[in-house]
């Protein structure tokens, strides 16, 4: 990746357009997301989701007041979000 980068400043200075270097090396406009480990990666959250929800079920009412104290909004919208795109 850095090699690009070089590569890249070394043909701006020699006049050539970003366009031009673009299609030097043969890039897309945005380059292809693995989709297969994008999978893998969200079966893995959603273990660690369920795991999470598992846990939380065994705990007492106080504990769970507890990290529902401790846990930001951000993190439950994040938690929700995710449950929701696991579940669709």
């Amino acid at each position: 990746m850095i090699e690009r980068l070089h590569y890249i400043e070394q043909r701006k200075h020699e006049g050539l357009s970003l366009i031009e270097i673009q299609h030097e090396l043969n890039i897309t406009p945005y380059e292809e997301i693995d989709v297969q480990i994008l999978r893998i990666k969200m079966q893995d959250l959603e273990h660690d989701v369920s795991s999470l929800l598992e846990q939380m079920n065994k705990q007492d009412n106080k504990d769970i007041e507890k990290i529902k104290k401790n846990v930001s909004p951000e993190s439950i919208a994040l938690m929700q979000s995710l449950l929701l795109l696991i579940h669709n």
